[in-house]
């Protein structure tokens, strides 16, 4: 049986994020990729310069292309700037019921916001309660709780039940945007919390470090891991193509963390 993931996503000119960063995690973990785009931007390693939204029955055309043909294991939605595009994608989800990897792309490494104010409020009303797992940075996980950004482990403990309570069946806090030595994510869902620590790597090679991390969960649960193996195995992942993205040459800005690096 083939493993199949979907990414409901926004397109990355640069390629080094969204929708590009999740086939090019899905193909080099051995998962089939599928796509929906919900979105293009113009955009690269310096910054985003304009975002176009996709029609929302474009959008769910896309969806229902991909479901009626394809048996999709996991599902990672990514960037959702608007409203009603969250709205209309959380009811075919309610339709197809697949395992749901929610990254809440709200603001782009470059620091450039990636969804509308109003929108926050929608994807915590309808798209944290299908969620599997949400994968928030300490910036998103700030921005979907009202709580100030975390700056230790029981902070992120705390901001990690506040989403739970939203409908979340488990959540990854993740520390990237943390200081010190070493970058530790917080899995909890509910009953046991895991700690993932691993060295902070110095590199301004970490363009789409977020799409990569949630993209590798998808595909470890598409499959068949369990949510702990699926975090694990992508830590590991990550970080062999953050250290990897030393031998790349992207761009003038904060360049792609090297997906293919088991390949190349």
């Amino acid at each position: 049986m083939t493993a199949i993931a979907l990414t409901i996503a926004g397109s990355d000119s640069g390629g080094g994020a969204g929708i590009q960063a999740d086939i090019k995690t899905f193909s080099a973990l051995g998962t089939y990729a599928a796509s929906v785009l919900t979105a293009i931007t113009a955009q690269n390693t310096k910054g985003v310069t304009a975002v176009e939204d996709i029609s929302v029955p474009i959008i769910v055309a896309q969806m229902d292309a991909v479901f009626s043909d394809l048996d999709v294991n996991a599902v990672k939605i990514g960037m959702v700037s608007r409203s009603q595009t969250i709205q209309a994608i959380a009811e075919r989800l309610q339709h197809y019921q697949r395992k749901v990897v929610l990254d809440p792309v709200m603001v782009a490494t470059s620091g450039d916001r990636l969804l509308q104010q109003d929108a926050i409020e929608t994807l915590r009303e309808v798209l944290l309660p299908l969620a599997s797992i949400v994968t928030p940075n300490l910036p998103e996980a700030a921005l979907l709780t009202g709580l100030p950004i975390a700056t230790d482990q029981a902070g992120k403990a705390r901001q990690a039940e506040s989403i739970l309570k939203a409908g979340a069946s488990a959540v990854l806090i993740k520390g990237g945007h943390g200081s010190g030595p070493e970058s530790t994510d917080i899995l909890f869902d509910g009953n046991e919390m895991h700690a993932f620590t691993a060295p902070r790597i110095a590199t301004t090679n970490d363009h789409g470090t977020g799409c990569t991390l949630a993209a590798a969960v998808t595909a470890h649960i598409a499959k068949g891991h369990s949510l702990t193996e699926a975090v694990q195995l992508s830590k590991d992942y990550l970080q062999k193509a953050l250290i990897a993205s030393a031998s790349l040459s992207v761009g003038h800005g904060r360049g792609p963390v090297h997906h293919f690096h088991g390949w190349w």
